[in-house]
């Protein structure tokens, strides 16, 4: 048992809370079974100093990178973790146009491009008008860029992916839903869900959720920890607002209305290290579970370790 089962944060140094958090998460975090369908999620890096996952085709073999906001060395390095060769992209999807969502897109992609390959840069125009480290990449023909807006459907990696409105405070902001064949011999469609970085769950984000086998769902801060955090007011205002994050107990309410039969993995995503931890989210979401008798499994995605759901 980790030393943060018996012990709360307050008057812990930073690197004994950040080892609590740490040895938390490695217990709670359940072994994966093997792959039975068609979609893996890898969630190479997720947190406000850098965010980036990839979606998996088991089917095809090709796969989508949803955000680019980590360096080129861990980029590769938790891929050959995740057994996910990335010569096989098709695409990359930007959510939106902050930093830790972008700032690696450029080198990524030129070291790709050493191997030959050029995946698609996938957002809405205001976000590459917005983003310098997008617009770099398409200047420099590094990769093509494909435009989508919020209701679009496009096709890559053998998947149809369909683009959804968040509401955060950037230049726009999108989720997704991914739909792929599933294996033969499963048959039918496999489904994932992927929404970070919303102080909201919109109605559409809400219903592209809806009946999805794993699901990528933000549970970003704990409110009384954001409260009494080293925040300053108006960051604190703008994190728990309509344009922010999603709380953990935000988290909760939204998974509770998309339970159904299906669902098999939840992964929560973009967790604060400044105003959450790694044992609450989990926490939270088990009991909102266990309150339904469901048996899906969650996880958490951490920031500087890799984390698959299959």
């Amino acid at each position: 048992m980790s030393s943060y089962a018996h012990e709360s944060e307050e008057g812990l140094s930073s690197s004994r809370v950040e080892r609590a958090r740490r040895e938390d998460g490695l217990a709670m975090n359940q072994p994966q079974p093997p792959a039975r369908h068609a979609l893996r999620l890898h969630v190479l890096a997720s947190g406000s100093s850098g965010n980036a996952a990839v979606v998996e085709n088991a089917a095809t073999g090709r796969g989508i990178l949803i955000d680019c906001g980590i360096c080129k060395r861990d980029f590769f390095a938790r891929c050959k973790e995740a057994g996910f060769d990335p010569v096989n992209l098709e695409g990359v999807l930007i959510t939106h146009d902050h930093t830790d969502h972008t700032k690696g897109l450029g080198v990524v992609l030129r070291g790709l491009a050493k191997l030959g390959v050029h995946p698609s840069v996938c957002t809405g125009p205001a976000v590459r008008d917005a983003s310098k480290y997008v617009r770099e990449v398409l200047d420099t023909d590094l990769a093509p860029f494909v435009p989508f807006a919020a209701g679009d459907a496009l096709s890559l990696a053998g998947c149809q992916v369909h683009v959804l409105q968040s509401s955060h405070d950037a230049a726009d902001s999108f989720g997704f839903r991914v739909e792929a064949p599933d294996l033969p011999e499963v048959g039918g469609t496999d489904s994932l869900g992927y929404l970070t970085d919303s102080g909201v769950v919109t109605p559409q984000c809400h219903e592209g959720l809806s009946q999805v086998r794993l699901l990528a769902l933000e549970s970003n801060h704990d409110p009384h920890m954001l409260k009494t955090g080293p925040y300053p007011y108006h960051i604190k205002q703008r994190v728990a607002s309509d344009f922010g994050h999603l709380s953990n107990q935000q988290s909760c309410a939204e998974l509770a209305g998309l339970l159904h039969s299906g669902l098999e993995q939840v992964v929560a995503m973009h967790v604060s290290r400044n105003n959450n931890t790694y044992r609450l989210p989990l926490e939270t979401l088990r009991a909102g579970l266990q309150e339904q008798c469901h048996g899906a499994q969650i996880s958490v995605a951490y920031q500087d370790r890799l984390v698959s759901v299959v």
